[in-house]
């Protein structure tokens, strides 16, 4: 992304969410705030810019509902948008309110973009301390945004400016209230594509260089076939071609034996790992509209040991 520019990436998945929580049913996540960080103008002009380059994703769709714009634009999101933000950020929150009640009071949300946990968890605000860690422009964006909407920051609500292509300093966490001595809980969603199989694997291992045993993290990554699949339409291809345009290059993707031993070197073991037709068996099943898991995209739930 441009140093001085929030993430196109972020802002385009806050739609996906806001789009799915206003107009999908029955509900794989319900973000019923993210449109609320998201402003009449650029919920228009994502809407716009979709419908108008339907071309691009599929145009015997854009010929079927040539006169129906509202029902391209369903297309799109539940085919292309919303699969991957919306099953991965239920997973990340099931396994999150679990490992709350398992004693981890610390949840650090790397890349958090335009994230609502803070704000539709209220009821945490004594019990878990929330760091978002993202670029500074795309903090910069969301804290304006918590200001056009009068959104006050919860008192557990932290923020750590990082570029995550540089090395992480524990100064900044240490400043921001963070305590390596407590279990935490870490998300790493919609990043692992941005970084270099390197730059991964330093991040894991110095977050997990410091905390405790039982610490963990959820994370979705791309298998061998993210860089070769089409998918369904093309989605596939065509998610790598918008990230591209929007200056957000997808580099990385793992076979199952480079995750293990990436996570191996950070003493991590493998929990749980959803592949594409798991996480459609348990997040999309029973639909009759259009969505389904995305090729090539896994999740993993990964503990110290």
């Amino acid at each position: 992304m441009n140093q001085n520019e929030n993430s196109i990436t972020s802002l385009v998945s806050a739609f996906s969410r806001a789009y799915h929580s206003l107009y999908d049913s029955p509900k794989i996540f319900n973000d019923f705030l993210a449109r609320d960080l998201i402003s009449d103008d650029e919920f228009d002009m994502i809407s716009k810019n979709m419908i108008q380059g339907i071309s691009f994703f599929n145009s015997k769709i854009g010929q079927e509902f040539q006169e129906q714009p509202d029902k391209i634009l369903k297309w799109i999101s539940q085919i292309q948008l919303s699969p991957t933000p919306l099953a991965r950020a239920a997973f990340c929150e099931k396994v999150l309110l679990n490992e709350i009640k398992l004693g981890t009071n610390q949840y650090v949300i790397l890349g958090a973009g335009l994230d609502t946990f803070s704000f539709r968890h209220p009821e945490l605000d004594n019990t878990l301390e929330i760091f978002e860690v993202d670029h500074p422009a795309s903090q910069s964006f969301k804290k304006k945004r918590l200001a056009d909407k009068n959104m006050i920051i919860p008192n557990n609500l932290h923020f750590i400016p990082m570029d995550f292509s540089k090395r992480l300093t524990d100064q900044d966490f240490i400043l921001a209230g963070f305590d390596y001595s407590k279990k935490t809980f870490f998300s790493l969603l919609g990043v692992s594509y941005y970084l270099s199989k390197r730059e991964i694997s330093n991040l894991l291992s110095h977050l997990f260089s410091k905390v405790p045993s039982g610490s963990s993290i959820v994370f979705d990554y791309g298998d061998e076939g993210l860089f070769k699949s089409k998918g369904t339409s093309n989605r596939v291809e065509n998610m790598i071609k918008m990230a591209a345009v929007g200056g957000e290059k997808m580099q990385s993707c793992f076979t199952t034996d480079d995750i293990e031993i990436m996570l191996e070197k950070s003493n991590l073991l493998i929990y749980e790992h959803l592949t594409p037709s798991m996480i459609n068996d348990r997040f999309f099943s029973n639909r009759s509209d259009y969505l389904t898991a995305f090729e090539t995209i896994n999740y993993i739930h990964a503990v110290k040991r």
